[in-house]
């Protein structure tokens, strides 16, 4: 295993190992601190003086061996009363690869969280207390993942240590879970049984579990399949800013920069700013302060166009003969992350990539529930962790993808014009890559949320 030093060299140097980001979930108390905090200290991811806090810190608390857990709940109210509230962000490596963690929150009120940690994730690890079994929380974080579009999933049943490490215990929770979020539309769904605390199956492999022969935790990340290979998708640069010098050496030089939000261009290529229409070409791209003749995601750069066309930060610059159509009217699956309720006929604003705009919600048609996955129809409104359908007429056009091609452009906030309170986080087209059609139930009984 890696030492610290050579764990920070390899995050010191992007090139030497593949990156995953990766998510942890579940429902409060079943370890998903604690399963980090094992992570990062088994595979030798934790400096001395880190180690040094933590032990000291549960000493003060009573507690013999060191509580792993507060490797990651870094806020005072988290270690005070043993919950994690915030998205805590941990970056770490091993010889095979290298890990941006996100630790999100277990309480139902912080389930928001969970689309903050999840959005760019690779992977989501979902929790589950063996005595407790799928419950509506790890049902919630399941369908927060579909709708996330995270490629893969794995469940850990934790705390085996407290079921004396049976087989049948881990088979039927498995069994449960893989069938909903199949049911979902998860592509990939691996369950591993482990105990965090005593660390069987997170770093090493259980003694107590003979009868699993699957890889241990951090044995799946480091060799699950990913790819960040972003070049082959519709290409895609929301301009951020437009550059214009206007000094003697740059008189006429304009620029749109912006990070390329997926595929590639190239000099010479026609390309089409939306929402406008326009059309131009490619006549160069500054990068790092160099001329080149191509770029791609996720680089940063400025495109320069041979005529000199209206556009201004919002705009999407795209190939021509790949450009998305554009519309007023957006429907789309949001997680509703406010306190305050997201309700027909509100005012808000619809934040797209670097593109703000004024919108009306038009429509709620449904609100999902988790129990058996059916649509409640026309619930009137959404409130904090509901999962729906909206329908939102906005003030100009956007030029949306489906969430479904990119992650990047097909997804959106609304914002509260008053207070700048993000509202919902959405994704534009189909919500659950089955595009399995659900049961609308109109009685209330049976109602999650």
């Amino acid at each position: 295993m890696s030492t610290t030093a050579e764990n920070v060299a390899q995050l010191a140097d992007p090139s030497a190992t593949t990156l995953l980001r990766f998510a942890t979930a579940g429902s409060v108390d079943d370890g998903k601190s604690t399963l980090v905090g094992r992570l990062l200290h088994d595979s030798k991811s934790v400096l001395t003086d880190q180690l040094e806090a933590v032990e000291a810190a549960s000493l003060k608390r009573g507690q013999e061996a060191p509580d792993l857990a507060l490797l990651t709940d870094g806020l005072r109210a988290e270690r005070e009363q043993g919950i994690t509230i915030d998205v805590a962000y941990r970056y770490f490596a091993t010889a095979r690869r290298r890990f941006i963690l996100a630790d999100t929150p277990g309480h139902v009120q912080y389930t928001r969280n969970m689309v903050t940690g999840a959005s760019t994730a690779d992977l989501a690890v979902v929790l589950v207390d063996a005595r407790n079994g799928v419950i509506e929380q790890t049902r919630r974080h399941a369908a927060v993942a579909a709708l996330l579009r995270v490629p893969h999933v794995v469940l850990a049943v934790n705390k085996m240590d407290l079921v004396a490490y049976e087989e049948k215990v881990f088979a039927a929770i498995a069994e449960e879970f893989t069938a909903y979020a199949s049911e979902l539309g998860v592509p990939e769904i691996t369950a591993i049984p482990i105990s965090a605390l005593a660390g069987d199956n997170v770093v090493e492999p259980s003694a107590n579990m003979d009868w699993y022969g699957g890889p241990t935790v951090l044995e799946h990340l480091e060799t699950v399949p990913v790819s960040h290979d972003l070049t082959g998708c519709h290409a895609r640069l929301p301009v951020q800013y437009v550059i214009r010098p206007q000094t003697a050496e740059h008189p006429d030089y304009r620029g749109y920069a912006g990070q390329i939000a997926a595929g590639t261009f190239r000099v010479g290529e026609p390309v089409t700013v939306l929402p406008s229409g326009r059309t131009s070409k490619v006549s160069g791209i500054d990068l790092l302060g160099e001329s080149v003749d191509i770029a791609w995601t996720p680089q940063s750069v400025t495109l320069l166009l041979e005529d000199d066309i209206d556009i201004s930060r919002g705009d999407l610059i795209v190939p021509s003969g790949d450009a998305p159509a554009t519309t007023q009217d957006v429907e789309a699956t949001v997680c509703h992350v406010a306190d305050q309720p997201l309700t027909v006929g509100q005012r808000v604003l619809l934040k797209h990539t670097t593109r703000t705009v004024k919108a009306i919600v038009k429509e709620i048609p449904s609100r999902l529930t988790l129990d058996d996955l059916s649509q409640h129809p026309d619930p009137g409104q959404l409130v904090a962790n509901d999962i729906g359908r909206v329908k939102v007429r906005t003030a100009e056009p956007l030029a949306l993808d489906s969430y479904a091609d990119s992650r990047r452009t097909g997804s959106f906030l609304l914002i509260d014009p008053a207070d700048g309170t993000t509202l919902a986080a959405g994704m534009a087209g189909e919500s659950f890559a089955t595009h399995k059609a659900v049961t609308t139930v109109a009685d209330e009984e049976g109602w999650d949320f």
